[in-house]
């Protein structure tokens, strides 16, 4: 029997890292929010590697922060590890990463939710999605209980009608054990919603006493590093090492002998896996000519003794599993805690989302996270926070908050997936950002916190300080063009134990910062009239001068680009009609539905002559409007 138990503004399905961000935002924004889980156990899980940032995912926890999400203080509060990747490089592509401890990161995350105004987290399985001409009306659990909500956002990871496989086994499953979600998949089909397979995996996880570290390189974290968030101060703790080791030549004979045995291989598998993180079987197919790959082993965590193999992902029988991690040093004797698995689950078809990432056809559906055909947890959450977001914005009445490619790595990541698709699980690098030097994770505070404070996810006091750093960073950018370093010779000794020429005549403090071999540190000894400014404050200013000269061209792209995104298409507007425009032009734009000329410009099929024809229209309007 069926009962209504509640009414409700948002409604998230799911509580991995895209519902959490989801659910807190609404709730933070004032909605009447629920969030499910089909195990409460569940909540912020990490069912692959416990780590939060990395290469351009660090950028997304940033831009979450920045904009009031939640993601970067959970990481602060539980971090065993932390390290900034890329240091080598400038500083577009410096990116934290932490490893977590996981079950502390769970209970710390779930904590958060059971505590927030406006929020109820709830146990159960939501098996239907009820929809009245168009527009969401109800959700049902799989025990009857229904709750009318105005919005519906769905975060269901790799839940929907899971399916794990190790070799020649395979159940219907979720990550770690927890029940797949097998009802909901039809009442998507049945509500016209086209769902793709994909595949994900992990590999096995290993006791800390089997494992002998001497064998392999240590990897320690940095020290002094700044937190995640920007409301947080970079905190001292013990960190815990990781290690590096590497396959060979015999591991690799043994995938090869029992190719045979991969579901991968042996066409059990339909779904499609992620190009950037294959499984081990896969790297020895695909890069035959190496002879080793790497295998990170990390802690999952402070209370327990199992270790994580990063890098060794695999869908092969159990016992080919043991025999490969024997053949690999230090893991001669290694005793398996958990295999690794194959998940293979269903997800959508993101270009039929809007930017906003509701639904197209059904008013007040919206998807983020793996759903939308991404993976990692950062992508994730971030998803979940922009439809968190756009879900409250609805409700109120207003416009969706709609990041474009030059304001962040977010931006960069929903026009990706919902302009051009993806035909596999789709992953954030910075190469996919044209604008990445001024995508910064330093800057993410400076290009988003005031949309944040605006939208209603960050506070009044948080914002005065930021507005406080911002107008310091300015004022003393401003300070070092105005002062002008004489040829002294204090001066030129500090130049020349730099390496760098000495001055024969005045020249700005600021065109010394731009050398290579100084920094506003070396700065710091002939410049006595510096203010107090905190480690972040420092290191805006002096990136900002150094790389000053390719900012401005940047943003000079970034004009370029501007033009063409200001240029808004109407829904109503039938391309078939417009001549000049090409066939495929057509039948793509008209499926798409672009919110702009720019996103236009990057549907797959819409060919530069297509957007020239398609501003002469635009132009043509507007002189008949006048």
């Amino acid at each position: 029997m069926n009962y209504l138990a509640g009414e409700y503004d948002v409604a998230v399905i799911g509580a991995g890292h895209a519902g959490c961000e989801a659910a807190l935002a609404a709730a933070r924004l004032g909605m009447k929010t629920l969030i499910f889980s089909i195990s409460l156990e569940a909540i912020a899980n990490m069912p692959c590697n416990p780590h939060i940032g990395g290469s351009s995912k660090g950028h997304l926890v940033r831009e979450i922060d920045a904009l009031g999400g939640e993601m970067g203080k959970n990481i602060d509060k539980t971090m065993i590890q932390i390290k900034m990747l890329n240091t080598s490089k400038g500083p577009a592509v410096h990116s934290l990463r932490a490893q977590a401890d996981r079950k502390r990161y769970q209970a710390e995350m779930k904590h958060t939710l059971e505590k927030q105004e406006n929020l109820e987290v709830k146990q159960g399985e939501i098996v239907e999605i009820e929809v009245e001409n168009g527009k969401i009306t109800a959700i049902k659990t799989e025990v009857g209980a229904v709750y009318k909500v105005k919005a519906v956002i769905l975060a269901t990871g790799t839940y929907l009608k899971g399916k794990i496989f190790i070799g020649e086994f395979s159940k219907e499953s979720g990550p770690d054990g927890v029940s797949a979600a097998n009802k909901l998949s039809d009442c998507l089909k049945n509500l016209g919603i086209e769902l793709v397979r994909f595949k994900t995996g992990t590999p096995a996880r290993i006791n800390r006493r089997s494992i002998d570290f001497t064998k392999m390189e240590v990897q320690n974290g940095d020290e002094g590093i700044e937190a995640f968030s920007f409301e947080n101060e970079p905190k001292e703790f013990e960190q815990v090492d990781c290690y590096l080791t590497y396959t060979n030549e015999k591991t690799h004979d043994i995938i090869r002998q029992n190719l045979h045995r991969s579901p991968l291989y042996a066409g059990m598998i339909e779904g499609t896996g992620p190009r950037y993180c294959p499984s081990i079987e896969d790297k020895v197919v695909r890069f035959s000519d190496k002879p080793r790959h790497q295998a990170f082993v990390e802690p999952i965590g402070m209370d327990t003794e199992e270790m994580y193999i990063q890098g060794m992902s695999s869908s092969l029988p159990e016992d080919v599993q043991i025999a490969l991690y024997h053949t690999i040093p230090g893991l001669e004797k290694a005793e398996f805690t958990r295999p690794a698995y194959a998940i293979e689950y269903d997800c959508i078809n993101p270009s039929n989302l809007k930017l906003s990432l509701e639904y197209k056809g059904i008013d007040g559906l919206f998807m983020a996270g793996q759903i939308n055909g991404t993976s990692g947890y950062e992508e994730a959450a971030c998803q979940g926070l922009i439809a968190g977001i756009n879900a409250s914005q609805k409700i109120k009445g207003k416009e969706p908050l709609i990041l474009d490619r030059t304001q962040g790595y977010i931006g960069v990541l929903i026009d990706d997936i919902v302009t051009k698709g993806t035909n596999e699980p789709y992953r954030m690098m910075t190469s996919r950002a044209e604008y990445r030097l001024l995508l910064r994770q330093d800057n993410a505070d400076l290009r988003l916190t005031p949309i944040g404070y605006e939208i209603g996810l960050i506070s009044k006091e948080r914002y005065e300080k930021f507005k406080n750093k911002q107008q310091n960073i300015e004022k003393e950018i401003q300070r070092l063009k105005d002062t002008i370093v004489k040829p002294t010779e204090k001066v030129n000794e500090l130049l020349k134990n730099s390496g760098t020429t000495e001055l024969s005549t005045g020249t700005k403090m600021s065109e010394l910062l731009k050398r290579t071999e100084l920094n506003y540190e070396k700065l710091a000894e002939i410049d006595t009239e510096r203010p107090e400014l905190t480690r972040q404050e420092r290191e805006e200013v002096e990136i900002q001068i150094k790389y000053e000269g390719y900012i401005k061209m940047q943003e000079q792209q970034v004009e370029k680009f501007k033009k063409l995104e200001t240029k808004i298409l109407s829904e109503d507007i039938d391309y078939e009609q417009i001549k000049g425009i090409s066939l495929e032009g057509r039948q793509k734009l008209n499926k798409a539905k672009p919110h702009s000329v720019g996103q236009a410009s990057r549907i797959s099929g819409v060919s530069p002559a297509d957007i020239a024809v398609l501003l002469v229209y635009l132009q043509q309007k507007g002189k008949e409007a006048l």
